[in-house]
């Protein structure tokens, strides 16, 4: 009887194994939920290609998103507005709401405006401000950019004064002399055909200590870009951005 205590003893404290099918179930468990979470996460890397850390992670794996060099012909359709209709349409925005937009301009112009409902060409007259060389440590380079501030006629009877509106327009150039042929005080005619001045970034500053809208604009017509009748130098898109600089450039 002692034996056959013993015995059942011993039975009783050895642990039940799984079945098979157990194991199965969590290897395949498993397999799916890292499908989900790569699936997941190159949706992300790839569908937001503006956040510094995926256009790092995208330029490791060689699939930058390629600018279109787009003419004049072929642009993305898009709205184009005066410096006061801009103003109306961007001033009132709040610091939250500036960024979700940006974020969607920033996106939209890497992908080459798949969005037609975000673009806006910026047209009128700008006087500029100030004339920057683009370094390598910025959003674009090679290139420069003009500061400029919207002129605006009251009525037809009045010269144009200054309106509240300051636009930074970046030119991608490999013409390292290009940005002097611009000085402060020329007025900058930007209009949609053929400049397609894009707006990419909004923000606000300062202009004679009053509240001005500015607004970061990239030409997306590509090919020459010309000065009066006899002056001109290309324009193209650039090959790589510098996300991690962030516009505006004057901060």
């Amino acid at each position: 009887m002692a034996v056959n205590r013993r015995k059942k003893s011993a039975l009783d404290d050895e642990t039940p194994r799984r079945p098979a099918y157990f194991w199965w179930f969590l290897a395949n468990t498993l397999a799916l939920c890292f499908a989900i979470f790569s699936w997941a996460v190159c949706l992300n890397v790839f569908g937001n290609p503006e956040t510094p850390r995926n256009y790092a992670i995208l330029k490791k794996l060689g699939r930058l998103p390629k600018l279109e060099r787009y003419t004049v012909l072929d642009v993305p359709n898009g709205n184009a507005l005066n410096p006061s209709e801009l103003y109306g349409k961007y001033f009132g925005l709040d610091e939250s709401e500036r960024e979700r937009l940006n974020t969607l301009l920033m996106r939209n112009y890497m992908r080459n405006f798949e969005k037609n409902l975000l673009l806006s060409y910026v047209e009128g007259d700008f006087q500029v401000v100030e004339v920057r060389k683009l370094d390598a440590g910025g959003f674009i380079h090679p290139g420069f950019a003009i500061r400029a501030q919207a002129m605006v006629k009251p009525d037809d009877f009045t010269q144009a004064v200054g309106f509240p509106v300051v636009i930074e327009y970046i030119f991608p150039t490999g013409n390292e002399t290009a940005a002097d042929r611009f000085s402060v005080g020329d007025i900058l005619e930007v209009s949609k055909n053929p400049n397609c001045a894009a707006v990419v970034n909004v923000s606000k500053v300062v202009v004679d200590e009053e509240p001005a809208l500015q607004l970061t604009v990239i030409p997306i017509a590509y090919g020459p870009y010309r000065i009066g009748k006899e002056k001109s130098f290309s324009i193209e898109p650039p090959e790589e951005l510098n996300p991690l600089a962030g516009l505006p450039i004057w901060k």
